[in-house]
């Protein structure tokens, strides 16, 4: 029997990982043997995950909590699974799914079985993302179409915005004082004035 280890990831910084380690930490995992990721969907770069490959031998003992965190997709997930067990040749628990286990079935059959759920699970697992994803997509567009809007609310325009500008238009004032009287980077004022412009009736 060699070493235990136990991976955990999550994917955005504002997840918890509490859940992943108390699983890990329950099943006696050391806990300086717990290599963590926190890492957004669009970068993958794992640098916790590589350095506890290098440390990985034969014969060591890898818990995860569920299949997901070995990969983003089912190509990736079927990857991972294949290089721990086929050429590192470590033992992989998971514990969501207590029939991945690779401990259990060493002979012709229970690997079969094992490759066949694995299979199965990331490809559901892909396929419950690929449907939250969609599921969001549809629901930001209802709610667009509702009249919804997002990103941060657009601040109001100063009252003294229509004076200053036509006092600006006339050359009374600079664009540099005329920006400062309504409080507003130079940028932005004439970015409003233009927008206010094309909103006035011809």
């Amino acid at each position: 029997m060699g070493k235990m280890y136990g991976y955990a990831r999550v994917s955005t910084r504002e997840q918890k990982e509490d859940r992943q380690l108390m699983a890990l930490m329950e099943m006696q995992v050391p806990r300086k043997n717990i290599y963590m990721d926190k890492q957004s969907g669009k970068d993958f770069e794992r640098p916790m995950y590589k350095r506890m490959m290098d440390r990985l031998k034969e014969d060591d003992l890898l818990y995860i909590k569920s299949i997901d965190r070995l990969g983003r997709n089912y190509e990736e997930i079927l990857e991972q699974w294949r290089e721990l067990t086929r050429e590192k040749k470590v033992d992989i628990v998971v514990l969501d799914m207590p029939l991945l286990d690779t401990r259990r079935g060493k002979d012709l059959m229970g690997t079969f079985l094992s490759d066949i759920v694995l299979q199965v699970l990331s490809f559901v697992a892909e396929n419950e993302r690929s449907t939250i994803r969609q599921r969001q997509k549809e629901g930001i567009e209802a709610a667009r179409q509702k009249g919804v809007r997002f990103g941060r609310p657009k601040k109001p325009l100063p009252d003294n915005f229509g004076q200053i500008y036509k006092l600006w238009l006339s050359g009374e004032l600079s664009s540099r004082e005329a920006a400062k009287r309504c409080g507003m980077p130079l940028s932005s004022f004439y970015r409003k004035g233009k927008t206010e412009e094309e909103r006035a009736p011809g």
